[in-house]
């Protein structure tokens, strides 16, 4: 999946200076080595706190490459930092979160001063900075949540989308992509199950054999995200149309024959995951590889996409994990996996 049918090329991001949020996590470390060897971008600023992970990521680029990149330690909960990291950037990608969901049931105000706060210091440094375009990372789980991440995630969606009145005449705006799962991603479901392989695990833990998810590779969301930057215009959720995927085709995939030890759903957890809820079915546009949520708001034009042959949702429509149709079965996550390094690797 290219996601390249809407722009994406190197004029988006030549000449620019970009700053990555949570740039030292699987994602921004994705996007900067992407920008450094498919487009010119004058430098990437990678903005995370962890000194230890800054470390590591600059001893695996070159030297020209070093030339390019700043690695900026901060907090997306410290606002004058990032005010500070933001002086002359042009791109913004909002990749920090805290994103595991048991963790954040246990320890909610750290939940919320990551991903609540921490959004809305975003958005206040990006206008007082005069930031042209800045795009958040969203999740499935914001949509309908049960759990604390989701409900953060949720709120962080609305002070995106909400952003835009509050930039307006500055210039600056604000967009949204949410996609589900991440397939090989820091703390997902393919390096546990091969970290328990490793110890010869006999059987693998399974929350619910009917779950479903949507998956989307690492390299599908850096291209979906850079995709949407040219065809932004600030309040827009954009979704990917991506496969569904059942936990136990995974393990099949991973170790064939494995044993499945059910655990039962964990706090927080859902069975099926919504990116799009029929509430949301009357402000979505259809753009073909992807769907696109217009805000509620008086100063959006909603004939503009329609008007350039693009559908809208009928009455009803809902884009669920277990109502897809597109599904990975267990040939094409095996395929997949071969294409997914071992952590370390």
């Amino acid at each position: 999946m290219s996601f390249s049918g809407f722009g994406g090329s190197s004029a988006d991001f030549d000449g620019k200076s970009v700053l990555i949020t949570g740039g030292t996590g699987s994602f921004g470390k994705t996007l900067m080595r992407r920008l450094l060897a498919d487009h010119n971008p004058r430098k990437v600023i990678v903005f995370a706190r962890g000194e230890l992970n800054h470390f590591l990521l600059q001893n695996t680029l070159t030297e020209e490459e070093q030339k390019k990149v700043r690695f900026f330690i901060g907090d997306v909960r410290d606002l004058e930092r990032l005010v500070m990291a933001m002086r002359g950037v042009d791109i913004v990608v909002h990749a920090a979160a805290q994103k595991q969901v048991p963790l954040a049931e246990y320890n909610p105000f750290e939940c919320i001063r990551t991903n609540v706060i921490g959004a809305e210091n975003v958005v206040q440094a990006s206008i007082r900075a005069g930031v042209k375009q800045v795009i958040a990372l969203s999740t499935d789980k914001a949509v309908n949540p049960i759990n604390l991440y989701g409900a953060s995630k949720l709120a962080s969606d609305k002070i995106f989308v909400a952003a835009n009145s509050l930039a307006s005449g500055t210039g600056t705006r604000f967009a949204v992509v949410r996609y589900g799962n991440v397939l090989g991603s820091r703390g997902s479901v393919i390096p546990f199950f091969r970290a328990l392989l490793k110890k010869g695990a006999t059987e693998l833990p399974v929350t619910d054999e009917r779950m479903t998810r949507f998956w989307i590779t690492l390299e599908e969301a850096v291209n979906f995200t850079m995709s949407c930057f040219p065809i932004m215009r600030g309040g827009e959720i954009f979704v990917p149309k991506i496969p569904s995927m059942r936990i136990p085709d995974l393990i099949e995939a991973l170790a064939p024959g494995m044993a499945i030890k059910h655990v039962g759903i964990r706090p927080g957890e859902k069975l099926h995951e919504i990116m799009i809820t029929e509430h949301n079915a009357r402000n979505t546009i259809d753009l073909g590889d992807r769907y696109v949520i217009e805000p509620e708001w008086h100063f959006w034009n909603r004939d503009d996409l329609l008007d350039e042959g693009h559908q809208g949702m009928p009455e009803g429509f809902e884009y669920s994990s277990d109502k897809n149709d597109d599904w990975l079965g267990v040939e094409a996550l095996r395929e997949i996996l071969t294409k997914i390094p071992e952590e370390g690797e």
